[in-house]
């Protein structure tokens, strides 16, 4: 049986990169099992209006505390094909590097105001863009004082796969002892996003990060 994909090593951690990381190659299902399947009918994803700005919980809410960013960029193949109609599912720490979510126990400060989740769908030409909150870094290990430098999440759900990845951001403290880009080696600079000036008014900065899928110039998913 065909083996396909490639193994990472194992840098440092924080009890999770050892327990998502490969320790075998992926094996091909075989010819005979694939023609069984069910035909695959591809995914219609949709979103709702205004999801795509998460400096605000909804339009008439005030907006969070924070500096608030756009980020645009384009989800392409690795031949250069842009993947059109992508679900992004975005998910940030607030302003003070705090998640709105149970299992988030730093103690940082909440904001009533921000909820940190986002959808958008990328169009024709594989671009996309939504609005966010610049999140602070924040406390991921509090037994041992390890911050994890600012970053944003986003999930890419297209055809059949979905990954996950992460845009850093340039300049940050904490990027260079973060398990994640040490993991990374040099394509963590591919997961930077660029700083580039601000073209829409309500928002203070802006960020170019274009996520290309499979091939040797990838984004790092994991």
């Amino acid at each position: 049986m065909a083996k396909q994909g490639r193994i990472l090593g194992i840098g440092p951690t924080d009890n999770t990169s050892d327990q998502r990381t490969p320790r075998q190659p992926l094996r091909l299902i075989p010819d005979i099992a694939r023609a069984s399947f069910v035909p695959v009918v591809p995914a219609r994803y949709a979103t709702n209006p205004h999801e795509w700005d998460m400096t605000r919980t909804a339009p008439d809410r005030p907006r969070a505390d924070g500096v608030p960013i756009e980020v645009t960029g384009r989800v392409r193949s690795a031949s250069g094909r842009p993947v059109a109609g992508a679900l992004l599912e975005v998910w940030s720490a607030n302003h003070y590097g705090r998640y709105r979510h149970v299992e988030d126990h730093s103690g940082l400060q909440l904001d009533d105001n921000h909820l940190g989740m986002g959808r958008v769908l990328t169009d024709g030409e594989g671009r996309y863009r939504f609005w966010a909150i610049s999140p602070g870094a924040y406390l991921a290990r509090p037994d041992i004082g390890r911050w994890r430098p600012k970053h944003i999440h986003m999930s890419i759900s297209g055809g059949s796969s979905r990954l996950i990845t992460q845009m850093y951001f340039p300049g940050e403290p904490n990027n260079a002892s973060d398990p994640m880009a040490i993991l990374m080696g040099d394509a963590f600079e591919r997961n930077i996003g660029r700083l580039r000036d601000p073209q829409t008014a309500g928002v203070e900065e802006a960020y170019d990060f274009d996520i290309v899928v499979g091939g040797r110039s990838a984004t790092f998913f994991e």
